[in-house]
């Protein structure tokens, strides 16, 4: 981790619905992350953690308030130019896959790998996520745990500047989920990738840099760990 801002978030509002359904979901948000943090973002349902990372990774747009990642600022941005700040400066990890089912795992990792300037190494990266031995199966014939490794390796292949991970664990079972965060510390310090980690679930705050607790659509705690506990010492998963 560096002493560099490298991804900004100010008064950052947004809304949704209108009339009698209008809710406002993010509410002046504001937060600073460092060049490779590890930081998990936290709150209950509702709370608007997944609309944060959302505005910041381009698929919701910004009310208002600004947001701003390797000295690009997103709000504005449109068609060609949105999905060049996506391509140039993001990768995606959700809960649920989203492989492309009639691909190889080796396949999947190549449509994102085409998308980049400067990819990573594919055969390395297969390597060090541990899929040599399944890199030509389908993502039918994986486990939950391998198809979550895949769609790691997919986002990161195109050697994004931010990680985004929305539950990455959420659809897995707990030795498995530990396995990944596992890798997840792993490609941290290796590539000194910068990531954004929503989770429900409140051990993984334990192993990171910084914490933040959204409440009601405000920043309620931000905060950074003097001490953290390794992914693999990690209790009640």
């Amino acid at each position: 981790m560096s002493e560099e801002t490298f991804l900004t978030v100010k008064d950052l509002k947004k809304s949704y619905g209108e009339g009698g359904s209008y809710t406002m979901v993010l509410k002046g948000v504001s937060i600073k992350i460092f060049k490779g943090e590890m930081c998990v973002i936290q709150g209950t349902s509702g709370s608007g953690k997944s609309t944060l990372l959302n505005c910041i990774g381009g698929l919701d747009s910004i009310d208002s308030g600004s947001v701003g990642v390797a000295g690009t600022l997103i709000e504005g941005l449109k068609g060609e130019k949105l999905s060049n700040y996506r391509r140039d400066n993001l990768g995606f990890i959700f809960q649920f896959y989203n492989l492309v089912p009639n691909l190889t795992v080796r396949e999947n990792i190549q449509v994102c790998e085409y998308l980049s300037k400067d990819p990573l190494k594919i055969d390395e990266l297969i390597s060090v996520l541990g899929l040599t031995e399944h890199q030509y199966k389908f993502p039918s014939q994986l486990s939950g745990g391998q198809q979550q490794r895949c769609a790691i390796a997919r986002a990161l292949v195109k050697n994004p500047k931010v990680l985004l991970c929305d539950e990455p664990t959420g659809a897995l079972d707990s030795k498995t989920s530990r396995d990944i965060l596992m890798l997840l510390e792993k490609i941290n310090k290796q590539y000194g990738t910068t990531m954004l980690i929503v989770t429900h679930n409140n051990s993984i705050k334990n192993m990171v840099d910084h914490v933040i607790y959204i409440k009601d659509g405000e920043i309620a705690k931000d905060y950074y760990n003097e001490t953290k506990t390794p992914a693999a010492e990690l209790e009640d998963l």
